[in-house]
């Protein structure tokens, strides 16, 4: 069964058995990449268990055949993400915790905005992978919400939704890398999330110092001119404004201190 994400911005159909992509005759995507779980049991609290084989799909660089060469210009790309319903062990649905390659471009770990199309999520992030991993927030976000990860913080997305599939957008670095060793060296990021019934606990990871989790309800990033509007459709009215996505140098004082 395909869902068509229509008030999201992009003339596309989410699959869920099997889990993909399919796209309208005016846009261009690539067949989608499964992560299974095999792939990200390093990342899992307990690495040895039971979930489904295929986790999630993504497919990187969605977009408007109109679209790509402003995007290739600007460095942007548009991402999609699907996720199966179920659990791995314990934990929800969940992708590796990961920190951003530094881009040769622009010398930056580049930020990362997501728009939730589908499901719950919760975007956890912390400031560091190291001893002390600085502030760490968990943002529980639902459909039409945005988030925004700053340059450099490692993060993981959650699914707040077990029994529902979980599917997101994001803009992203058109030069993106996925940095996972130092994560994996650390078992994991400093928080995990465990099922609860229908709720998410949160566990401290042991190979962190001891530290604070502040779960947060998403803002309005006002100050980077985001609205309430798809992502994909502020970027079609206004190709600029996400140009901090692929140059964060030219915000780099709000990132000073930066909330999410």
């Amino acid at each position: 069964m395909a869902e068509q994400p229509s008030s999201f911005g992009l003339d596309m159909s989410i699959h869920h058995s099997p889990m993909g992509f399919s796209y309208g005759e005016e846009v261009i995507g690539p067949l989608p990449e499964i992560r299974k779980l095999d792939q990200i049991r390093a990342s899992l609290r307990d690495p040895t268990c039971a979930g489904p084989e295929d986790v999630y799909a993504i497919a990187m660089d969605v977009a408007r055949l109109s679209d790509r060469e402003e995007l290739k210009k600007r460095m942007l790309l548009f991402g999609v993400v699907t996720y199966a319903s179920g659990r791995l062990g314990e934990e929800p649905v969940r992708s590796q915790g990961h920190v951003h390659r530094i881009s040769e471009h622009s010398g930056w770990s580049p930020p990362e905005l997501y728009e939730i199309w589908q499901g719950k999520a919760i975007i956890y992030m912390q400031e560091y992978v190291a001893d002390d991993p600085g502030r760490c927030f968990a943002v529980c976000a639902g459909a039409g919400e945005k988030v925004l990860v700053p340059p450099g913080w490692a993060h993981a997305t959650i699914s707040a939704s077990p029994d529902e599939p979980l599917t997101f957008g994001a803009w992203c670095d058109r030069e993106y890398g996925f940095e996972y060793d130092a994560v994996r060296a650390y078992k994991g990021l400093a928080w995990y999330p465990l099922l609860q019934d229908e709720n998410i606990a949160w566990q401290h990871n042991r190979h962190y110092m001891p530290g604070r989790l502040q779960v947060v309800s998403p803002r309005s990033y006002s100050e980077f001119g985001i609205t309430g509007e798809p992502l994909y459709q502020q970027f079609i009215a206004e190709p600029a404004r996400f140009q901090f996505i692929s140059k964060p140098g030219i915000a780099a004082q709000k990132w000073v201190n930066f909330h999410p």
